[in-house]
């Protein structure tokens, strides 16, 4: 088995495919990997690590795709990347396929068998290849980080000769992965921290961080969450009032994170240019959500922007400011998946097709967009003109 790992070219992507520990695991497996020089040098990996765990380095992404029966990514091909692939070519990466249909096609086109990694379904058994839990978990640190950057105060409570410090406030909206990450590590800080979700469970991993939960807690509350783990869009009428208590309590804070996504969907907008308005000048507020449309009104892409004396943090790509971190985490979440497509005794390639973490992932295959979700809806034929 030929595995190839290259470079991104994706601007602003440092992170990558594979790590030297993981470059051993496939070796163990049966694999040969061949590694375009430099792919890990941005994550912290030089060549010569890769060659010590038993990969060979080569120049160009050409030479190291030709040939591969498989490929590990961060980011889906590009369409200029995939003359390069062989038809049949197992590509495994983060696709991004909502809204982007002829990227899709391309994929098929190429006859690549493209596996979206962030469609993995939350199960016991996948959760080691969760790549959405394990590098949003690095962005709800890394947003509090950068946020503390900005922000022109001390976060924890200082009592000198002088004069105490107050302790600064810190409110998260979205208590998933990275929105607790961000509350553990605000409260790590010394921060007062008080966070809210519309998925009843949170309430308790809110409380168990130390913070304290602001949310409407109403009867549509308790049934806002999907038998997946998701947030459920919520009513024009619990948003409202879920809205009016959240300006009151943004009043008050220094630091806001948000976090909140709904697969599919544009991001849901949080908070309004008077919610930001009514923060006091140099508080900062981080949107995680802003590669998505934004939670915040005001943020922009790739921007730390400042209005009326608000910062907004609108980071690109945040678990890839932590590309050293974030790497082998993703590269451990690629070697989980595709080890379940090894068949280990005669060490060859034996993908499992009818497997449920196949058929979620899957995108493209045979020169088709094969997911349900994605593929080309057909026009039923109608009954027009029958006899």
């Amino acid at each position: 088995m030929k595995i190839a790992v290259v470079a991104e070219v994706h601007l602003g992507e440092p992170r990558v495919g594979a790590t030297p520990d993981t470059v051993k695991r496939l070796v163990a497996l049966g694999g040969t990997v061949v590694v375009e020089s430099g792919a890990g040098l941005k994550a912290g990996i030089l060549d010569a690590e890769y060659i010590a765990a038993g990969a060979a380095v080569v120049a160009s992404a050409a030479e190291a795709l030709s040939g591969a029966q498989v490929v590990l990514k961060v980011r889906r091909p590009e369409e200029a990347e995939l003359s390069l692939y062989t038809p049949g070519t197992i590509v495994l990466a983060i696709m991004d396929p909502h809204g982007h249909e002829a990227a899709l096609e391309a994929m098929a086109k190429a006859g690549i068998s493209a596996f979206a990694m962030e469609l993995m379904p939350r199960i016991t058994r996948a959760q080691v290849m969760d790549v959405l839990s394990s590098q949003a978990n690095l962005a709800g640190y890394r947003a509090i980080i950068d946020a503390s950057y900005e922000f022109n105060r001390a976060l924890p409570q200082m009592m000198t000769a002088a004069g105490t410090v107050p302790a600064g406030r810190v409110f998260v909206m979205g208590a998933g992965v990275a929105g607790l990450q961000a509350i553990a590590t605000a409260r790590r800080l010394g921060a007062i921290v008080t966070a809210t979700d519309v998925r009843p469970a949170s309430k308790d991993q809110v409380a168990s961080l130390g913070a304290k939960f602001i949310a409407v807690e109403d009867e549509e509350f308790k049934q806002a969450e999907s038998a997946t783990g998701y947030a459920k869009p919520m009513s024009a009428e619990y948003q409202a009032k879920q809205a009016a208590l959240v300006a009151e309590h943004i009043k008050k804070q220094d630091i806001v994170v948000t976090t909140a996504l709904i697969p599919g969907r544009p991001a849901p907008r949080l908070l309004s240019a008077e919610m930001v308005a009514s923060m006091r000048p140099g508080s900062v507020v981080v949107d995680l959500a802003v590669e998505r449309g934004g939670n915040v009104e005001g943020s922009v892409a790739g921007e730390v922007v400042e209005i009326g004396g608000v910062k907004i943090i609108g980071h690109h790509n945040m678990p890839g400011r932590l590309a050293a971190s974030a790497s082998p985490l993703y590269a451990k979440n690629l070697y989980n998946f595709f080890e379940t497509m090894v068949d280990k005794s005669a060490k060859t390639l034996a993908v499992k097709w009818d497997d449920e973490l196949v058929k979620a992932t899957l995108i493209t295959r045979d020169g088709a967009v094969v997911h349900p979700s994605f593929a080309p809806k057909t026009v039923s034929p109608t009954s027009e003109g029958a006899a």
